[in-house]
């Protein structure tokens, strides 16, 4: 059971214009936090810092205007690299080796990103007359008899109940996996909601695609791009994001079709169809996502979504169309109850997170830092959920979504609960970040023993400030060891190595003899007490 959301923090400012931009002088801007709606008291937020401001550029400028106006460039003609050159030569030749009449398409992204000029490595060949696993083997054969090898083949079955309905064959070609379907169209009785496959043709495939956009072929035989639907290349030129059937009938097919339209659409900035959001939204379509598509493949797009460049509009999407507590899912008990609008909470942090990184720099994370410093964020409201599993110990809410309802990492959910817990601990020490006077810690559990620290230093190892991240260790396990005098490391030399750390944090200025001195007497000091 949830309840209403009582309070809500009014988060204020303006978004920075931080990517695509043009220099300009430094000056004053805050750093903004999106607004967000409340029946009682409002607190607002705000971080001032100095920062540079910009002029967008043209690109930007189209950008903007997507979802409104003709301005995506879209190429002619596909080019291909060498590479393609190479893949496509082989494929052809196996045709003319076997005296095979068989139309080979490339279908889907690799044709939308080619045509919007980007580089795509996803190469995903229909066959209008075979199943892909006998046109591998064809493939196989003639490489064989010109002295060549195939690097890697692969069979993926089909799987109607989990809404994967094509068996999928790939082989390794120049270092890059092709996949390789048969063109499909498909019956449905009336008694069964599992399509009968069978071959289609490429106009049938097309309208059975996830999006417009999506939906375009590049015939290798003609060296042409073939646009079925006869909108494919228009609604990317106008950045739109529409199914070629009508939406609902499309999300009922494959109900994850809805969270890669978001996908889309959040990373090349287009609209959603106004037809395909009410189509989204209805419970047939979320009580089908939520029981017919495996939990593991939700897992992975919200992962291409949190890792991809618009992480916050995708989110934006998933809670407009109330598909937020679909997807993040809670079990059935939790404690304390959590509200039913608290989603937009999780929105909101994620974009303040979002807009802080952007402004710290990209660079100063790797792709697994800002993945999980976002997802810690997205799921911050969440934080003091529990659950008892079966022995009735009490587990955080957080551990259910990733482990059950994403099926991501163990180490994920770990990762994110620490965060959570050393929230509070962290807060604490703001007060004293912000004063000048001497001020008393917070006495709170920090889970470590302070060893020769002057108070003066404290508030510096507690933060873990001046790029700890950077610092090097003074002594190494082996100095530690010595100084122990032991034969073989273990838990006392890992305790040492934080102690060592701590040390260093305080004394910023010491050296590695020093260092060791202080062990050596601390060390004495510990046996005398002993």
């Amino acid at each position: 059971m949830r309840l209403s959301l009582n309070k809500a923090i009014r988060l204020k400012a303006k978004a920075p214009l931080l990517l695509h931009s043009l220099y300009l002088p430094a000056a004053n801007t805050s750093l903004p936090f999106r607004n967000v709606s409340t029946h009682s008291k409002a607190t607002t937020l705000t971080l001032t810092t100095k920062t540079r401001a910009f002029l967008p550029s043209p690109f930007l400028t189209c950008g903007a205007a997507m979802a409104t106006a003709a301005c995506v460039q879209v190429k002619e003609q596909i080019e291909l690299t060498e590479t393609e050159k190479k893949i496509f030569a082989r494929l052809l030749n196996t045709l003319r080796y076997f005296n095979l009449q068989t139309q080979l398409r490339v279908a889907g992204g690799w044709v939308r990103d080619k045509l919007l000029g980007k580089e795509c490595y996803d190469i995903d060949i229909a066959l209008d007359n075979m199943l892909g696993s006998e046109f591998v083997d064809k493939v196989r054969e003639y490489l064989s008899s010109t002295g060549e090898e195939a690097q890697g083949l692969a069979v993926i079955p089909s799987n109607p109940e989990q809404s994967k309905h094509l068996e999928t064959a790939r082989m390794r070609l120049f270092d890059l996996w092709i996949d390789f379907v048969n063109l499909r169209c498909e019956d449905y009785s009336e008694n069964s909601r599992i399509p009968t496959m069978k071959f289609g043709t490429a106009e049938e495939d097309a309208y059975r695609r996830d999006l417009t956009i999506n939906s375009l072929f590049y015939n290798i035989n003609t060296n042409l791009v073939e646009d079925f639907t006869k909108r494919g290349i228009e609604d990317l030129k106008f950045g739109r994001i529409v199914t070629p059937l009508t939406p609902k009938e499309t999300f009922l097919d494959d109900p994850l079709r809805v969270l890669r339209a978001i996908r889309f659409g959040a990373r090349f900035g287009f609209a959603l169809d106004e037809e395909l959001k009410k189509a989204a939204s209805c419970d047939d379509v979320k009580t089908a996502l939520a029981a017919k598509i495996s939990r593991e493949r939700i897992g992975t797009e919200i992962d291409l979504m949190i890792s991809g460049n618009q992480p916050v509009k995708a989110i934006d999407y998933i809670c407009d169309l109330t598909l937020f507590w679909v997807v993040f899912n809670l079990p059935l008990q939790v404690e304390p109850a959590v509200s039913e609008g608290c989603y937009r909470l999780s929105a909101a942090y994620l974009d303040a997170t979002w807009k802080l990184i952007q402004l710290i720099g990209c660079s100063s994370f790797n792709d697994e830092q800002r993945r999980l410093s976002l997802y810690s964020a997205l799921f911050l409201p969440l934080r003091n959920a529990t659950y008892k599993d079966r022995k009735a110990k009490k587990i955080p809410a957080v551990n259910y979504i990733f482990k059950d309802s994403l099926k991501r990492k163990a180490s994920d959910a770990e990762t994110v609960t620490k965060v959570h817990k050393s929230l509070d601990k962290f807060l604490s020490l703001i007060p004293c970040l912000l004063s000048n006077d001497d001020m008393q810690l917070v006495k709170v559990d920090w889970g470590q023993e302070f060893v020769d620290v002057p108070l003066s230093s404290k508030l510096r190892v507690l933060t873990g400030l001046d790029k700890v991240w950077d610092v090097k260790p003074l002594v190494n396990g082996k100095d530690i060891m010595n100084v122990l005098q032991l034969k073989a490391g273990g838990p006392l030399v890992s305790e040492w190595q934080q102690k060592v750390l701590t040390w260093q944090l305080a004394h910023p200025s010491g050296t590695a003899e020093e260092c060791l001195d202080w062990m050596r007497e601390t060390h004495s000091k510990r046996i005398k007490i002993e």
